[in-house]
């Protein structure tokens, strides 16, 4: 009987197998959509110290862990997998830029703040319910794009204010001064002063 899950460990292999490349000397490692799905971020993930890009999504992952080593790490793609907070980022706080991991089942975005350099955030379909848990992202000075779409936050806002999305970005542009586009629209800012 085929096994149902696979060890990212594993999954390196066959990607080495596959792309002829070793997994701790590239740049970009793409392990999204693997059949049968990765469970775990096993201590194998460690060992991919020249990646830049690493994209996990589509798999079965519940935590992300063991992200020490990954010093170049810019770009990690999480989406559509089981993973409910964002403990274990911190290891990775100096040098991501792009966390993309939409479809998950994040409520809490505690340790979202530590993210030194991150400009873009694709979280919609989480499930984010208080604008306590969503105003922790005022703490990332860097952050210019956001997709915020699905999460029971911004479902119940537009709901009490007739679907309205510019109600929406105007509240959000409040709360996240730096943020350029949001849910895929660029941001408008009133000018301020006048001439």
């Amino acid at each position: 009987m085929a096994k149902s899950t696979m060890t990212t460990k594993e999954a390196l292999a066959k990607w080495e197998e596959k792309t002829q490349q070793k997994p701790n000397e590239s740049k970009e490692v793409l392990l999204y959509g693997q059949f049968p799905p990765i469970d775990k971020m096993d201590a194998s993930i460690s060992t991919l110290t020249a990646c830049e890009k690493l994209s996990l999504s589509t798999n079965m992952i519940e935590k992300i862990a063991n992200l020490n080593g990954l010093k170049n790490l810019k770009i990690l793609s999480l989406g559509r997998n089981l993973i409910k907070n964002l403990v274990g980022l911190e290891a990775v706080s100096d040098t991501l830029e792009e966390l993309w991991i939409s479809y998950n089942q994040i409520e809490k975005l505690k340790g979202i703040g530590g993210m030194k350099k991150l400009r873009v955030l694709y979280m919609s379909n989480n499930i984010v319910k208080e604008w306590a848990e969503f105003s922790k992202l005022a703490e990332l000075q860097t952050l210019q794009e956001l997709v915020f779409t699905g999460n029971p936050l911004h479902e119940k806002f537009l709901e009490d204010n007739d679907g309205k999305q510019e109600i929406w970005q105007a509240e959000v542009q409040k709360r996240l001064k730096p943020l350029k586009k949001l849910d895929g629209l660029h941001c408008i800012r009133e000018q301020e002063g006048g001439e």
